[in-house]
């Protein structure tokens, strides 16, 4: 399974839960899975964390 689909279904199975129980802290839940996602591919990279985290910082 592709990692799209994964967000996508964590995205619409959050919504629908916060639609129908108006639990709206629920549309976090996705934002903090992507945040998390993202901060485990840097910490993978190879190369020293500081290095990594200039060279992000530094695309243009």
């Amino acid at each position: 399974m592709n990692i799209q689909y994964f967000f996508l279904i964590i995205t619409l199975i959050c919504l629908t839960i916060a639609l129908w129980k108006k639990r709206f802290i629920l549309l976090l839940v996705p934002v903090v899975v992507i945040v998390v996602y993202i901060i485990v591919e840097i910490l993978l990279v190879p190369a020293p964390l500081l290095e990594t985290i200039k060279f992000i910082f530094s695309l243009q």
